[in-house]
């Protein structure tokens, strides 16, 4: 009778433990496209068998155990911090590019065109007050043309600005959140598999933003750092960020700022901030635009632009006659522009509204005097067969055309590289899914196998309760 009691009692803890083992393959099937969810598993535990002393065998349920491969989850992020810099430096690129036409057929390149076109009409007919007038038109949309660019790319960067302080808001909320998931490990949350999917979930969101490293401690909560130094997350202290503008310590150009990352103790951690959406608007804030507009320390290539080709449009057009031997400037300049701030020249270009056509000198006083000159001299600048219509060695159109080839450039390689991300991000994630992810078929075998033991072991018990009540009623009442 013990031998039956003790067998039936086996059987019951067997359908114990099969029950919790059917609990946790259901919950992997109700998660199986749960972000962060990785697959658990219950390892059932042989129990002691020996007769001698009456330990009967059986199994009992040990310990629910994570499939996740700590690993696996860290090449996702960094190949998503990877992607999440290439996505924001094609949709910053491509938004700049929008404003450098190489085609020709609008902006600058068009508007110096015809400038260029109406010095050449005016060299055939100097005296013709049409063409003068012509001149001062296409003069006045060449520096509307600069202005609307100049305009566009304080756009950029304004557009930018507001990107990177939403971007260090979205960190730190995230974060946030990550140090409301430690709060709740701390208080005995560790082993529940929803949270833990929800920290690597969380996790692999703010790494398109931020190079960022997790580790994982004893007491398993979460460390975050970004950049592989600055702490964002040490258990249940959160450590925040924060964007502004800086200016330099020794500028050239004054009134100019840059974008500056600090982590929560003031350090400025901006050079080393390179990854993920952050490291991308950096680049463009700090170094992209400014290439163009100016900052600190460079006056810009579009202001270069501007001043150059209106310095030497004013040059040309006022040459001095020395022919009575008192040197006498004839003509007059027709841009006017900042002249105490060179990173503004091509935000103030404009066409001198006092100046009448009849004031612009076709002759060239030499000697000799050449009736049209100055509109040939005027018309050669597109040419730059004079050192003096060259910029770094290349013509006015050249040098728009290396601006705008930096910009496309730069566009393409983002591209290529996002095509590239999307590639690893995607191989990653397959890795990670062999590793760690929940296999519906394997699952459903899993129910099969156990929900038949646990059949099996119902009409075992069943069968022993039987024996037993029938051994009950064979023996006697008073029967020893």
């Amino acid at each position: 009778m013990g031998n039956i009691l003790a067998t039936l009692g086996s059987s019951a803890g067997a359908l114990d433990a099969i029950d919790q083992v059917l609990q946790v393959t259901q919950n992997n099937v109700a998660n199986a496209s749960t972000p962060g969810y990785a697959k658990q598993s219950l390892v059932l535990e042989a129990m002691p068998f020996d007769l001698t002393t009456g330990a009967t065998g059986g199994v009992r349920a040990g310990q629910v155990q994570s499939s996740r491969d700590q690993y696996a989850e860290q090449a996702v992020r960094s190949q998503t911090t990877l992607l999440g810099n290439a996505q924001q430096n094609v949709t910053s690129l491509t938004s700049l590019q929008s404003l450098f036409d190489v085609t020709g057929q609008s902006g600058i390149p068009l508007a110096l065109n015809n400038l260029f076109q109406s010095f050449s009409a005016w060299a055939q007919s100097p005296s013709d007050t049409v063409a003068r007038q012509t001149v001062l038109q296409q003069a006045t949309s060449l520096a509307s043309a600069f202005q609307q660019t100049a305009t566009g790319l304080a756009g950029a960067q304004q557009q930018t600005q507001q990107q990177l302080q939403g971007t260090v808001d979205q960190i730190n909320q995230l974060v946030g959140q990550l140090q409301g998931f430690n709060t709740k490990i701390l208080q005995g949350s560790r082993n529940d598999p929803s949270l833990d999917a929800e920290v690597n979930s969380t996790l692999e969101q703010l790494s398109q933003y931020a190079d960022i490293t997790s580790l994982q401690q004893p007491d398993g909560t979460v460390t975050v750092l970004m950049n592989g130094q600055t702490p964002l997350l040490v258990a249940g202290q959160q450590y925040r960020i924060s964007y502004r503008l800086a200016g330099a310590a020794t500028p050239l150009y004054a009134g100019h700022a840059s974008a500056q990352i600090t982590a929560a103790d003031g350090t400025d951690i901006t050079a080393q901030t390179t990854g993920g959406q952050l490291g991308a608007l950096l680049n463009i804030r700090n170094t992209v635009i400014p290439s163009y507009l100016g900052d600190s320390s460079q006056a810009g290539s579009l202001n270069i632009l501007a001043k150059t080709f209106a310095d030497r449009v004013n040059t040309l057009l006022t040459p001095v006659d020395n022919s009575s031997g008192t040197p006498v400037q004839t003509g007059v300049p027709i841009f006017t522009y900042d002249t105490t701030n060179d990173t503004n020249v091509a935000q103030t270009l404009a066409v001198d509204p006092q100046v009448a056509p009849d004031q612009l000198t076709a002759v060239d006083p030499g000697p000799p005097g050449i009736s049209n000159g100055v509109p040939l001299a005027l018309s050669a600048m597109s040419n730059g067969t004079d050192s003096a219509d060259q910029i770094d060695g290349d013509t006015y159109n050249q040098y728009f055309g290396g601006m705008a080839s930096a910009v496309g450039s730069a566009l393409n390689q983002a591209t290529g590289q996002q095509t590239v991300q999307q590639a690893a991000v995607a191989q990653a994630q397959n890795l990670r899914q062999q590793t760690s992810g929940v296999s519906l078929d394997e699952e459903a075998t899993l129910l099969v196998q156990f929900q038949r033991a646990y059949d099996a072991n119902s009409r075992l018990i069943s069968v022993l309760d039987q024996i037993s009540l029938d051994a009950i009623n064979i023996i006697q009442p008073g029967t020893a």
